[in-house]
């Protein structure tokens, strides 16, 4: 529990100081775009994510299970074979880019320049990727932290020097805020491989023993396939969810650009808020990967209860009084943005969606390491058709809108935690099929032994 404790405390300080950042580059972002650029910005950004969880292929997720699983013989070749597989994806994702970002239709109401821009992130996330599963493997957490700060630090900066540099259209402007993003991919890039050819240069001087291509390409895929999976269709779920809420507001009604204008306070003001306590959980998330997965792959099933009982406890710790915060001082939290009255009413309603979202990410880290992404993903499915269902249908009512979409973003919380917390304990409640498979084994060994 020290691994835990430490990496935990650790990153949940880092974190809270990037998503301290995070709120000041939003309120930055918000005053200088205005509420029409804002809601452009956050209608391209789940675009800019979907590429980004196709570049990196879950590689920190399937890459920190290997490393926790494997000894550290093994560590120089596992990384020596997965930074020959990520060279030719890349290079097939860039051939891939190149032909399909121009034809998106999403681009055309932005800068002819930004879907060019955006294949520059496709080595720099890529290769990020292998260095930050490495050393959340490792448990090496300060390195993470860092890079997470420094990014936020870089952005920051950048935006306010930019924005004073530059007084141009709203068309430019968020031209502007992306390259500046793409800027800060870079400094994280440089940083992270940096440190990480560092440590392979050390694992050289170490005793190591060959593994075969094989073998490590087989244990990536198997967490990664499902995992880039269930990444791409949250990816692609929230991509599509911008141009869902506003095709209901409009079918409710509502004129096409304040519908716009209603999701940019939405995306970039209610969620804003409500998602700056999840640093908490994200944080247990990076920590508890390699911990439950190692934890696991030993069979310790009553130290897993153990430790699924503390996580969900410190979870409510934070949640509830976080949750009353909200629901208290809406009004003047909403404020930090622009004259966003009716984020208020978004803010108070999307509190039970926020609440269980604090849970479900740390019960993701479950899923994962006890080799449960493929029930993550029939989840994350099943809920999220419901949820756009019921958004869809709700929203499009006059006397809902912009609440009836809420309702439904709620009940897909809802659903998806308790689904998440049912798969954990089923798996960690088969001590007797752990028992059996065992002798089972055993008994193969030794029936090819005679």
């Amino acid at each position: 529990m020290s691994t835990l404790i430490k990496g935990s405390i650790l990153l949940v300080l880092a974190a809270f100081i990037g998503e301290c950042l995070e709120f000041v580059i939003n309120m930055v972002l918000s005053r200088e775009l205005g509420e029409e650029g804002l809601g452009l910005y956050m209608a391209i950004f789940p675009t800019i994510m979907f590429l980004a969880v196709i570049a990196s292929m879950q590689l920190p997720i399937s890459i920190s299970k290997a490393v926790a699983e494997k000894d550290q013989v093994y560590h120089r070749g596992m990384l020596q074979h997965t930074i020959q597989f990520i060279f030719y994806f890349t290079i097939a994702m860039l051939l891939v880019a190149l032909i399909v970002l121009p034809l998106l239709p999403i681009f055309h109401n932005y800068h002819p320049l930004l879907r060019w821009l955006l294949i520059l992130l496709v080595p720099l996330i890529s290769f990020s990727a292998i260095a930050s599963g490495y050393f959340m493997g490792a448990q090496h957490m300060g390195k993470i932290a860092f890079a997470n700060v420094l990014r936020r630090v870089v952005q920051l900066v950048l935006l306010i020097f930019i924005f004073r540099l530059f007084h141009v259209d709203t068309e430019f402007s968020i031209l502007l805020a992306l390259c500046v993003l793409i800027a800060t991919e870079f400094v994280e890039f440089l940083y992270l491989f940096t440190r990480f050819m560092l440590e392979m240069r050390k694992l050289k001087q170490q005793p190591s023993l060959p593994i075969s291509r094989k073998t490590v390409l087989r244990a990536l895929f198997a967490v990664s396939i499902p995992a880039t999976g269930l990444r791409i269709f949250h990816a692609a779920s929230f991509a599509i969810k911008p141009f869902l809420i506003q095709a209901a507001l409009i079918r409710s009604g509502m004129f096409e650009e304040m519908a716009l204008i209603q999701y940019g306070k939405l995306a970039g003001v209610a969620f804003t808020i409500g998602f700056f306590p999840a640093f908490i959980a994200h944080s247990l998330l990076i920590v508890l990967i390699p911990i439950v997965s190692e934890k696991y792959a030993n069979r310790e099933l009553p130290e897993l209860q153990s430790l699924l009982k503390k996580i969900l406890f410190v979870t409510l710790l934070y949640a509830i009084p976080v949750c009353f915060v909200f629901y208290l001082f809406a009004e003047q939290l909403t404020g930090l943005f622009f004259d966003a009255f009716s984020a208020v009413g978004y803010l108070k309603l999307l509190i039970p969606y926020f609440f269980f979202h604090y849970f479900i990410i740390p019960m993701q880290a479950f899923l994962i390491g006890l080799g449960l992404v493929k029930d993550a993903f029939i989840h994350s499915v099943y809920t999220t058709t419901i949820s756009f269902i019921a958004m869809f249908v709700l929203g499009s009512m006059p006397q809902l809108q912009m609440s009836g979409i809420i309702m439904g973003m709620n009940a897909s919380a809802v659903l998806l935690s308790i689904l998440h917390f049912i798969s954990i304990r089923g798996r960690l409640a088969q001590p007797q099929s752990w028992k059996l498979s065992e002798l089972r084994l055993k008994q193969a060994k030794l029936s090819k032994q005679n």
